[in-house]
């Protein structure tokens, strides 16, 4: 690739790697005002169809996007080539889209009853139209990826989730308003992100009519057979999809057991309702710290494709190593940081401090959906799609079962457990796998006592903070206000103790320091100290 080229797409790459951190973000973010308009019931209610639009997101965001840029990229410049491609994509997604779209539309009805509240039928048979636009979201998003043009799918997302964002809030603070049920604000709701998706795929449009105007979706009828774009993909495609899925599968499987299961085991209606959207606000503090940990850590991934294409082994290792490294120090300095706070943050986002321990069970998943994630990015960085997937449906069914047999027994903390064992399963599969590939392990001993030991000392830190607001600043009995300055000098204060410690202890090397964003400028700030 000419210099200019590679300038040009590592560019793009930038922004669109900006663009999908943004919209992680606002995912997560938009769930606590949400939250505080409809309640805990009302966020159950969105919470429980929430998962089914998830899907239709990573399926038009991730896996078969991906592949259809690999695809178009072979010939770049071959506009009889690119079309093709895109015809051939748009037939298979447009099938995919058509089916999944029949199969929840027409089997919302059962699908209410599985979760035990037919009240979900309406949302669950809008959120299915969301399938009819996948084809056209993925089909464009990875014909500009294709041909190096990052721009149009960053604006995309970007619009996309503003509209969808901004239309939720507004539309179910309008429902509440004039005083109609939570189930019709969580239709509202799944209105306001049909709306997102149908503006992300206008946009789409505009950029694809100016600068592709030549390409027109359509069914291929061209005879030929294209058995390796096919099985590229299907297979490949699937893969990846199903691994970007893993929070959303792990929520999905929440949606058909927990409300049900808590009714079994004796609570009411409404009881089981709150206790589930209480269990709930677990969702967006799990986003917000894997988001943390992930978006450096990825950064990393780059690296390893770069040296895995030049077979410099070594340097692969070097490389993978350090990606597990951030992601276990960021994902551990989240994790334990919120169980500290978490009675505060509870209240600060959500009013009041209801089910703060079987959230803390819950943030556990923040480290290991961290370094889960950065083993994915890894292993499709070194074409190895496949293995993730399989860990991640592995990872469903102990979730299946674990729910099974904790939510009688242990209500909605059984679920949390579930979900973190769910979690532990997949990193250790596919730790052992890297392991396999490495053939040495990639997290040292003195490197996990060195965490472990940054972990400690920030933890004492902020329960001596604790302490001092509690006894001198504030009384025991804090309100929202004072929980909320509570909780957000705590941040600074963990994150200050946190850093300040393993740059004491040198949990990186110098040479590890150049490699990560930012790290540099750390390393020179820690040598003026000393």
């Amino acid at each position: 690739m000419p210099k200019r080229d590679q300038k040009s797409f590592m560019r793009g790459a930038i922004i669109l790697t900006i663009a999908a951190i943004f919209v992680k973000i606002l995912s997560a973010v938009y769930r606590v005002p949400y939250q505080n308009i409809v309640g805990d019931v009302g966020f159950y209610i969105y919470q429980q169809v929430y998962p089914l639009y998830g899907i239709a997101v990573a399926l038009s965001t991730y896996g078969f996007p991906i592949i259809i840029s690999k695809l178009v990229a072979e010939r770049e410049g071959d506009r009889l080539h690119v079309e093709t491609i895109a015809r051939l994509s748009f037939t298979i997604i447009s099938v995919l889209g058509a089916g999944l779209f029949a199969f929840i539309f027409f089997g919302a009805d059962t699908m209410a009853k599985y979760m035990g509240d037919v009240g979900l039928t309406p949302m669950i048979q809008i959120v299915a139209f969301s399938f009819l636009l996948m084809p056209f979201l993925t089909v464009w998003r990875g014909t500009f990826q294709g041909v190096g043009d990052m721009v149009p799918t960053a604006i995309s997302q970007v619009i996309e989730q503003l509209i969808r964002v901004g239309s939720i809030l507004l539309f179910s603070y309008m429902m509440i308003e004039k005083g109609y049920s939570l189930y019709v604000a969580g239709a509202s709701a799944m209105v306001g992100s049909l709306a997102g998706s149908l503006v992300g795929m206008l946009v789409l449009y505009v950029f694809i009519r100016k600068r592709h105007s030549t390409i027109k979706l359509s069914l291929l009828r061209k005879n030929g057979f294209y058995k390796r774009e096919i099985r590229l993909l299907v297979v490949q495609g699937t893969a990846i999809c199903v691994s970007g899925m893993l929070l959303v599968l792990l929520q999905l499987v929440d949606s058909f057991q927990l409300y049900s299961g808590l009714i079994q085991a004796g609570l009411g209606d409404l009881e089981a309702k709150i206790a589930k959207g209480i269990y709930d606000r677990g969702q967006p503090l799990l986003q917000l710290g894997t988001v943390a940990a992930v978006s450096l850590s990825l950064t990393l991934v780059p690296l390893v494709t770069s040296a895995f294409q030049k077979n410099r082994q070594q340097q692969v290792r070097e490389y993978m190593r350090l990606a597990v490294k951030v992601s276990v120090t960021i994902g551990l300095a989240a994790t334990v940081g919120l169980i500290n706070i978490m009675d505060a943050v509870n209240v600060m986002l959500f009013e009041n401090s209801e089910g703060s321990f079987v959230l803390s069970i819950f943030c556990v998943s923040i480290l290991f959906s961290s370094v889960i994630l950065t083993f994915s990015g890894i292993l499709q960085s070194i074409n190895k799609d496949i293995i993730p997937a399989l860990a991640v449906v592995i990872g469903v069914f102990v979730k299946y079962i674990g729910n099974m047999l904790l939510v009688p027994s242990y209500g909605t903390a059984g679920a949390a457990i579930s979900t973190v064992l769910a979690l532990g399963v997949i990193m250790v599969t596919l730790a052992l796998y890297i392991r396999k590939q490495l053939k040495m392990p990639f997290i040292q001993t003195t490197f996990l006592y060195k965490a472990l030991f940054s972990m400690l000392t920030m933890t004492v830190a902020l329960q001596i903070w604790r302490v001092v607001t509690e006894h001198f600043l504030f009384s025991y009995d804090m309100d929202r206000l004072q929980m909320t300055v509570l909780a957000l000098s705590s941040v600074v204060i963990g994150a200050f103790v946190f850093i300040y410690t393993m740059m004491k202890v040198n949990l990186f090397t110098e040479e590890e320091w150049m490699q990560i964003p930012f790290g540099d400028k750390m390393r020179r700030m820690n040598q003026k100290r000393k």
